[in-house]
């Protein structure tokens, strides 16, 4: 028996792969993971419909907290784990995998389009990235901002850098818990314009500190829904797309590093101003 982690892709339920939709259907067990992303435009009984199949929801306590209800079936059932985008684009999914290779349960990973390839629809191009960034919700005692720096680091390099923004699902209201309640927040999904708020606020706490590398004038990318029907890109400076409404989620942000022209004239297609886009 094997235990297969794959891929959905980021649109709805048709982006599955032939192969992996085989796979899906001749499981015993199907998981889907729901909290470090989801499917834009298909629900899960649309999922269950197509599949036909049962899905069970793997929520981060489902996930985090052993996965026995996934690992242990394994031992004498195929059991199918969904993830939405590519399997391995998460940690989580990696320590899933250890987790199983522990227990001699053998695996296989389907891959499939997210956000680390489909963000090449900007028309910035994929090898002039840097390292990856994620943006958390900041709170009213806990603004983290190493994040900055890290777009900063990029930036100095010439290299275009992708931030992932934060989705907060199923997670817990510690200030009921300490009364004993066990009651969850509601769902929250980083905007660009929350992304940007945050960046532009630590970047006036800094003072002129590296301000000829990011400022509310540095050029950059929002993209929402990216890989539907529905997907929007936009272009512009901070300052801009601080105002630009995006819309629904899920939404992720490209600041850009130094461009090349065809970069550029992509950047132009998609931008507020086109004058803020260089002509190289």
């Amino acid at each position: 028996y094997q235990r297969r982690v794959r891929g959905l892709g980021l649109g709805d339920v048709k982006d599955i792969t032939v192969k992996g939709l085989e796979v899906v259907r001749s499981c015993d067990q199907v998981f889907l993971e729901a909290y470090t992303s989801l499917l834009i435009s298909s629900e899960t009984s649309e999922l269950e419909s197509y599949y036909n199949k049962k899905i069970q929801i793997a929520d981060r306590e489902v996930v985090e907290s052993g996965c026995e209800c996934i690992l242990g079936p394994a031992k004498e059932q195929n059991i199918a784990f969904l993830v939405v985008g590519d399997p391995l684009g998460a940690t989580t999914h990696t320590d899933l995998i250890l987790r199983a290779v522990e227990r001699d349960i053998p695996y296989k990973v389907i891959h499939n389009a997210s956000i680390m390839n489909a963000i090449a629809s900007t028309g910035l191009q994929l090898y002039n990235f840097g390292e990856t960034v994620s943006i958390c919700f900041w709170k009213e005692n806990w603004r983290p901002t190493s994040f900055v720096d890290k777009i900063i680091a990029n930036l100095k390099r010439g290299l275009h850098v992708l931030c992932l923004l934060d989705i907060r699902v199923k997670e817990i209201d510690w200030t009921k818990m300490v009364r004993g309640q066990k009651v969850y927040e509601p769902p929250q999904y980083m905007s660009v314009n929350t992304a940007v708020q945050q960046i532009l606020e630590h970047l006036k706490e800094r003072g002129a500190e590296d301000g000829d590398v990011l400022s509310e004038d540095s050029l950059a990318v929002g993209v929402a829904r990216l890989g539907s029907d529905k997907q929007t890109i936009i272009s512009g400076t901070l300052r801009q797309l601080a105002d630009t409404e995006f819309g629904e989620p899920l939404h992720s942000l490209c600041i850009v590093g130094k461009l090349h022209a065809l970069e550029a004239d992509m950047l132009r297609h998609f931008a507020v101003d086109k004058s803020v886009i260089p002509v190289l």
